[in-house]
């Protein structure tokens, strides 16, 4: 007698809907709308809580920093520990760190500036938890098409909330409710975001024999970067020459030496720096750094006109409209672009297109009419610019090494987005401050400075700052001359891109 086979039902794959992928946008946009609304609206927080600027300067470019040090890290572990936990770990970050800013107290010396800079940190950790994960993520559920349309979404949650974050930033702070709303909503919308992912499956990568994790490495490269943006952020403070300022830039250097030593002898390594033998993708990834670096732009030329011209952090904001709208826009043009012309062209044209922008941004010594209207155009160039060069940007750097190396590429590339927007803006900020310094007296007998004399210095560091951004440029277009070839690539990478402090 034989028994009747009863076939075994299997569970059918699990399929993302669009309630899913806005929640990934949600937790993708956190970062880049509400974090780095401190580009725009530093200044009112600086007389809000009493501190001083340069702590303000540091507060901007930490988040930055923090990010661009464990983004590599953390898609390690994303890939090891699972994407859904490191992505959820990414979320509640925000919320904490937002939660730190917003209940910061005012006017309490370190204690003000202890809560703040936490918060900013912790901010920063939470969008290097979230970048990689969500991206992972989206790459997994998602094929064909759908994963084109899926990924054009996450582009737009990074891309769209850095081209607004200004505006926002500058509409709250103005409104009634404060700036410390603009972190309450974050919490609002991150906790969202967890609802609406709540039901996402775990997602690995295939196992793999690793060897035991670069902590020396690791360890080593953070203690560089933090002392290195202290000194840039803090010098003119504790003074550039002063014992605690050589003494920063002693732990730089020995920090490091040492990561290069446990990097070039280790198989097993925190940062991979044999990729950098690639010339094309070593070329893109600097000339990424740079571009990103441009950043300065923003939070100087935001900063001075509120200072200089006395503009609401909302008016300053708009100048930026037209970088919102160009970026957006433009993308697909880079990537039109990319595929007639290759990367090599529409790379170099969008870095100098957005230097004219940087050029027409730095011209403080205008009467502030003429100057608002030099900025909104400078900064619509300064998008078009980045629009054409993102997409060619990311296939020179991903297309040109092996497919087994992608992913630690893709790390890599990102890490230079978030580390370049860190020391762009600590540098930048730094020339801004310092550069105020000199005699105004001076500065006016050239002549060149028109309209209010009493402002004068403000004026001629902003420009100072500005400038430092456009030889960024300069240098990032030598950059791509000199290594990536002139010939179209073949094969395109899933990643968005990931210039102009974006994504």
């Amino acid at each position: 007698m034989s028994a009747t086979q009863v076939p075994v039902k299997t569970a059918a794959p699990w399929k993302p809907n669009d309630l899913w992928l806005a929640g990934i946008v949600l937790a993708v946009i956190n970062f880049w709308l509400f974090a780095q609304t401190l580009l725009n609206v530093i200044p009112g927080i600086e007389g809000s809580l009493g501190i001083q600027r340069t702590v303000g300067n540091l507060a901007v470019s930490i988040t930055a920093l923090f990010s661009g040090l464990f983004i590599v890290v953390a898609g390690g572990l994303a890939d090891r520990l699972g994407r859904v936990k490191i992505m959820n770990i990414g979320i509640y970050l925000s919320i904490l760190g937002s939660l730190l800013i917003a209940v910061t107290p005012a006017k309490l010396g370190i204690l003000t500036a202890t809560a703040l800079l936490g918060g900013r940190i912790i901010q920063g950790l939470s969008a290097a938890c979230i970048m990689p994960s969500t991206m992972a993520l989206v790459k997994t559920y998602y094929e064909g098409k759908q994963r084109q349309r899926a990924l054009s979404f996450w582009s737009i949650g990074s891309w769209g909330g850095s081209g607004f974050c200004a505006l926002f930033g500058g509409l709250m702070a103005t409104s009634v409710l404060g700036w410390r709303s603009i972190f309450w909503i974050s919490i609002v919308l991150s906790i969202v975001a967890l609802f609406l992912l709540r039901k996402t499956p775990e997602s690995k990568a295939p196992v793999r024999a690793t060897g035991r994790f670069d902590w020396g490495g690791l360890i080593s490269f953070v203690v560089a970067l933090v002392a290195l943006n202290v000194y840039i952020s803090q010098g003119p403070v504790i003074g550039w020459l002063s014992p605690g300022g050589i003494g920063l830039v002693v732990v730089a250097v020995i920090g490091a030496l040492v990561f290069f030593a446990i990097e070039t002898k280790r198989s097993t390594v925190f940062l991979d720096l044999k990729l950098f033998r690639n010339l094309t993708f070593s070329g893109a990834t600097l000339s990424n750094f740079l571009l990103n670096g441009a950043a300065g732009t923003l939070v100087v030329s935001l900063g001075l006109v509120q200072t200089a011209a006395g503009m609401s952090s909302l008016q300053s904001g708009f100048l930026t409209l037209g970088y919102l709208v160009a970026i957006v826009s433009t993308i697909r043009v880079g990537e039109k672009l990319l595929q007639r012309f290759g990367p090599k062209r529409p790379m170099i044209w969008g870095s100098a297109i957005a230097g004219v922008g940087i050029l027409l941004v730095s011209m403080t010594f205008t009467l502030i009419g003429a100057y608002v209207v030099l900025a909104f155009i400078g900064f619509t160039l300064f998008g078009i610019g980045l629009g054409f060069y993102a997409t060619p940007s990311t296939d020179a750097a991903l297309s040109n090494v092996p497919d087994e190396e992608v992913g630690a590429a893709a790390g890599i590339y990102k890490m230079a987005s978030s580390l370049g927007s860190a020391i762009g803006v600590a540098v930048s900020a730094a020339l801004y401050v310092a550069a105020q310094a000199m005699n105004p007296n001076t500065i006016r007998s050239w002549g060149l400075f028109i309209g209010n004399q009493s402002n004068v210095g403000l004026r001629f560091g902003g420009a100072v700052g500005i400038l430092f951004n456009l030889f960024m440029v300069v240098v990032a277009i030598v950059a791509i001359i000199v290594t990536v070839p002139s010939e179209r690539t073949g094969k395109r990478p899933e990643v968005p891109a990931t210039p102009s402090f974006g994504s």
